[in-house]
């Protein structure tokens, strides 16, 4: 249990807290203060109001401690693990929210679904493996394969008529060649 005479506080709230004590002493300004904490000069006096009434508790956030106003009662979250369990067993997260709110009538975001089987231990982190590429084996002849590509471009630039250029490439010696075609006919 927490003493009443310990405060928790972050470094941002030590640093807020050393120039609200500056501003009630009177050495720094509330606009200066302000400037330093990237801070509204409004939320200085806010600020500086609160510590004067509660002493340095004030400086702390009051929800601080304080579970969420959002959050599910525990009951619904043993009820969907259950039924996750019985039912939607190796369902996805997304999938398994999509059909609690569709067949049992349970609005749930598939993330706190995520996050709830993970914590009870229904689903795991685990990212897909890609599958590595295989290489193929090079051919072992000249000319039992070759591999080849065009490129459609205006190679004469205006000065004549489109052109291909091909490129064949052996794939057991690797031995190129490039050779430019006749004019091609759009249609």
């Amino acid at each position: 249990m927490a003493r009443k005479d310990i405060i928790m506080l972050s470094q941002r709230e030590l640093r807020k807290l050393h120039f609200i004590k500056k501003v009630l002493e009177g050495v720094v300004k509330q606009i200066e203060a302000a400037e330093m904490l990237s801070l509204s000069d409004r939320q200085i006096r806010r600020l500086a109001k609160r510590v004067r009434i509660e002493g340095d508790t004030g400086i702390t956030h009051k929800s601080r401690g304080k579970s969420s106003g959002r959050k599910l009662p525990t009951g619904i979250r043993d009820k969907v693990i259950e039924l996750y369990r019985e039912k939607y067993t190796g369902f996805g997260p997304t999938l398994a929210s999509e059909k609690l709110a569709e067949l049992e009538g349970i609005q749930l975001s598939d993330e706190t679904l995520r996050l709830w089987l993970l914590e009870s231990g229904d689903w795991k982190k685990a990212r897909k493996g890609r599958k590595h590429r295989q290489w193929r084996e090079r051919k072992h002849y000249f000319g039992e394969m070759i591999q080849m590509d065009g490129s459609h471009h205006d190679w004469f630039e205006g000065r004549g008529p489109k052109c291909v250029l091909m490129g064949y490439i052996d794939d057991a010696t690797s031995t190129r060649k490039r050779i430019g075609s006749s004019p091609t006919l759009y249609i």
